[in-house]
């Protein structure tokens, strides 16, 4: 069966319910790295900025992005934990990752699904940084909680 690409109404729903994911990179030798991300999804493809907060390295140094421009691979989890585990669920979207450059057309569009999302990115300013972009290779998602979302 080949792989899924796309997420299902109910993914997207659940997917657009959350606030956080978990975004997975890994550098050339494969050494893996994973760290919580806020993320917007247009329905294609997955957003995630690089924003102002204090970090020590330049935004080129951030092993997300060595990690991104050494393998152009990413999956980002997207999960929900509840003690009442009929609540339970994940959407795990792996695929081909790239930066967007301020100048790029879909960076604008990416910064304005973002702001809509997190109040918090309304007085950053993101035109200066580049935005990781997640478009899906494969899609797959488990639990009780996606049943939930259905339309």
């Amino acid at each position: 069966m080949p792989n899924r690409t796309t997420l299902t109404e109910a993914e997207i729903a659940f997917a657009h319910a959350q606030r956080v994911a978990r975004l997975a990179t890994a550098d050339i030798d494969g050494h893996p790295h994973i760290v919580p991300v806020c993320y917007a999804f247009d329905g294609t493809r997955f957003f995630i900025p690089l924003d102002e907060k204090p970090k020590k390295v330049d935004e080129s140094k951030l092993r997300r992005v060595r990690n991104i421009e050494a393998r152009h691979e990413a999956s980002l989890l997207v999960d929900q934990y509840d003690d009442d585990w009929s609540r339970l669920g994940y959407v795990l979207i792996h695929g081909h990752a790239g930066l967007l450059q301020p100048e790029d057309q879909l960076h604008a569009q990416a910064l304005l699904l973002l702001r809509e999302r997190y109040v918090q990115y309304r007085t950053m300013e993101l035109e200066k940084h580049s935005v990781i972009v997640i478009t899906p290779d494969s899609v797959t998602s488990w639990g009780p909680a996606i049943a939930r979302h259905h339309s």
